[in-house]
């Protein structure tokens, strides 16, 4: 049996993942932190593909560019951070060279052209890491996509709702066992299992797991999975193994949250938005872990 990757049934500790906080080579450049690409974003629902891009860019990915589900392109830019490259979905997705990471399904929506774009990007991606989350997984478990991602780290993300259609049965039933029901989903999916909520699971597929700690329930509102979304494909592009990847980026997402009520920001009415902005903080503190 192959030696786990992770210290089953164990918190989440930051000592785990000293990569997120060390200090960067002195010679690196953009291409040295990696290129996100994200696909998602739909009409109404552009936001989440824009909060999952920002998040990705000040968790430190040398570029991110957004592939909106849309056609024409609503916008020519993020005003706020025109750092953020904003593509139309078929360009990007004949230049997959161009992407280290890629993260799909943040406000993808169910439209015929936007399962299209889905399944294009499981057949170009050639083995570079995965996240799938909201209308992704929701394709996923109407078996409007396959699970034919091939070789290469694929992280599903779902909250208790999306895990319960993924297994086809109910949230209670989720909820009642959530680290069988995370074992489950890497099981049946061979993937890593991000199970959102109060305590985080995260599975690997060797159906090790451990529990995350940090979070508060500020993070119950919407858009917040985008964020974490961001976070965990920008890491990923940044050459973290999952192993260390996935952990770090559920860890700091809680972790933002609790500095920033700390600081006298929510619970009650702390935004998704913020969020990254904390997280790029944790990861620049001279921290003695």
């Amino acid at each position: 049996m192959p030696t786990p990757l992770l210290e089953t049934g164990r918190a989440i500790e930051p000592k785990a993942f000293a990569e997120l906080f060390a200090t960067r080579m002195l010679d690196g450049h953009k291409g040295t932190f990696g290129s996100v690409g994200i696909l998602g974003g739909s009409p109404g629902m552009t936001g989440a593909a824009i909060l999952a891009g920002r998040a990705a860019l000040k968790l430190g990915a040398g570029k991110v560019l957004i592939a909106l589900a849309q056609q024409p392109l609503p916008l020519a830019y993020d005003p706020p951070f025109p750092e953020l490259m904003l593509r139309d979905a078929d360009d990007l997705l004949a230049h997959p060279g161009l992407i280290t990471a890629w993260a799909a399904g943040c406000g993808l929506g169910q439209a015929p052209q936007a399962l299209a774009w889905l399944q294009k990007l499981m057949a170009v991606r050639d083995e570079r890491p995965l996240v799938l989350d909201a209308d992704a997984l929701n394709a996923l478990a109407s078996a409007a996509i396959q699970k034919n991602w091939g070789q290469g780290e694929v992280v599903l993300t779902p909250h208790p709702q999306e895990a319960a259609r993924l297994l086809r049965v109910d949230t209670k039933t989720i909820q009642a066992d959530r680290p069988g029901a995370a074992q489950q989903l890497a099981k049946t999916y061979g993937a890593w299992i991000v199970l959102k909520g109060a305590r985080t699971i995260v599975c690997a597929p060797d159906l090790s797991w451990q529990t995350n700690v940090t979070g508060n329930i500020g993070l119950a509102s919407g858009g917040t999975g985008d964020v974490l979304s961001g976070m965990l494909v920008s890491l990923l592009a940044q050459g973290m193994p999952a192993h260390v990847a996935v952990p770090a980026a559920v860890w700091l997402h809680g972790a933002a949250a609790d500095h920033l009520v700390a600081n006298g920001c929510g619970p009650i009415g702390l935004t998704a938005g913020e969020l990254a902005d904390a997280a790029r903080q944790i990861r620049n503190m001279a921290l003695d872990r």
